[in-house]
């Protein structure tokens, strides 16, 4: 809202940035972002939309692939599309609007082209005769490339491998210093990487025993005939199932670059999401 307030006399560059870091930090934090910029991009108020296509511009810019993907669904961009389509809203949205939708997603098509249905989307507004001809792009608007993922500051472990066997056969005593320095700090990495998986698996397995209990227990309630023990027991499981949410996005965070164990993550916190909201519908 501050973001986008139609009283703002110039663009909020605080309040869309405390959006993007926002956005960062929440585990449904896309999903729930996309909702938010539709509704706001469709307001009949051509300065609330054009600061809300800011936003969606800035976010694009600074908030990464799980940001990028959810824009690339048809859920959001069919909600661009309503804008500038004279069948939805397109009679009576502003041309300044419909121009910024346009060259937002042509400048998408040419930044994100492994995102599909963008470019699909695109072709079929050309298709329509929506867009006559590719919009002129300002000369920074194309997507930036993600940043590559940090290397090892190190080296990879095949090439430490390489390193550590090259060092052993040296019969220089600094290289033989250098080579049980390098066995130390790769045994430290493989410690930490093994701390890392237990402790991803324990907080799973522990959600998952909290949702599954407090499941049972929300799906065999009944007003005025649970016990006051068992309705005391069923709060204390959902402020714990509540806690342990942001555990779970700290997690995700952590495990990027692990596709099978992010998917485990995000079913589990799927579970938790699932459990709060029929403890608060029946409860």
């Amino acid at each position: 809202d501050k973001a986008t307030n139609p009283l703002n006399k110039d663009l909020d560059w605080d309040g869309i940035n405390a959006f993007c870091e926002q956005l960062n930090k929440e585990l449904e934090g896309p999903p729930l972002a996309t909702r938010l910029l539709a509704h706001k991009i469709q307001s009949p108020q051509e300065w609330e939309a054009i600061q809300a296509l800011t936003v969606l511009e800035s976010c694009m810019k600074s908030c990464g692939k799980r940001f990028h993907d959810e824009v690339g669904k048809f859920r959001f961009l069919n909600e661009l599309i309503k804008v500038v389509s004279p069948k939805y809203l397109g009679s009576r949205t502003p041309e300044k609007v419909k121009s910024k939708i346009l060259e937002l997603m042509y400048s998408w098509t040419l930044g994100l082209p492994h995102e599909v249905k963008i470019s699909e989307a695109y072709q079929m507004l050309k298709k329509q005769g929506i867009v006559k001809c590719d919009p002129k792009l300002p000369d920074d608007a194309p997507l930036p490339p993600p940043p590559p993922r940090p290397k090892n500051i190190i080296f990879d472990d095949e090439e430490k491998s390489k390193i550590l066997s090259r060092l052993l056969k040296s019969s220089h005593p600094e290289d033989l210093r250098a080579a049980n320095k390098l066995i130390k700090e790769m045994v430290q990495e493989d410690q930490k990487r093994m701390e890392k998986i237990s402790k991803r698996v324990n907080a799973i397995e522990e959600v998952n025993n909290n949702v599954r209990l407090l499941t049972e227990m929300v799906t065999s309630y009944s007003k005025g005939e649970t016990t006051e023990s068992n309705e005391d027991l069923m709060k204390e499981l959902y402020q714990r199932c509540e806690r342990m949410r942001p555990m779970l996005f700290r997690l995700a965070s952590d495990t990027e670059d692990n596709d099978e164990a992010l998917a485990e993550i995000l079913q589990a916190n799927d579970n938790l999401t699932q459990v709060i909201n029929l403890y608060k519908q029946l409860v």
